[in-house]
């Protein structure tokens, strides 16, 4: 199969099988990509999701550019792109065509009542492989307290929190190479 299909393909699964989009599609990136695939390791994948994070717009959408031009460059980039907005644009669509028809019947009102839970789990899950692939270094657990406090208590954006952390992280490496003599 064409290189840039299969890439298509990946994430046209991707696309079309992950309710709720965003942090909810993660999981499944990953799962695809680093786990089944084995086009990337989890390090590599967990700084694309900082990156994507970090930038404007959805960061499933951003990941999935990031990933696709690592792989295959420009065209992989696109080849994901469409790849995993094309389910979502024919969906919508579909739904646009028919919403009148359909959004007093109680079964798709049902529907999307118990997919929310599983978004959350998603995103959990998320957070839990993600948190896993961190080394196991004690000013990684204080940043992510950190970030942690300062997004849930103090209410700091959640921008702010990740370059503050950035800052802290090249502070620390910088501080840390001085002291071993690595400039």
């Amino acid at each position: 199969m064409n290189k840039y299909l299969k890439l298509f393909w990946i994430f046209f699964r991707v696309g079309a099988f992950t309710f709720g989009g965003g942090y909810a599609m993660i999981p499944i990136i990953e799962k695809e990509i680093v786990e089944k695939e084995n086009l990337i390791v989890a390090e590599e994948f967990i700084d694309i999701i900082a990156v994507s994070q970090s930038l404007p717009g959805p960061i499933a959408v951003n990941t999935t550019i990031f990933v696709g031009y690592k792989l295959m460059g420009i065209l992989g980039a696109i080849a994901a792109l469409i790849g995993t907005v094309l389910p979502s644009f024919l969906v919508i669509i579909i739904l646009a065509v028919f919403y009148n028809q359909i959004k007093d019947i109680q079964a798709i009102q049902l529907f999307f009542k118990g997919v929310r839970p599983a978004i959350v789990s998603l995103v959990f899950m998320s957070a839990l492989k993600l948190g896993n692939a961190i080394e196991k270094k004690t000013f990684n657990y204080i940043l992510m307290i950190a970030a942690f406090f300062a997004i849930v208590i103090l209410k700091i954006h959640p921008i702010f929190t990740i370059i503050g952390c950035a800052v802290a992280g090249l502070i620390f490496t910088r501080r840390k190479e001085k002291e071993n003599g690595i400039s």
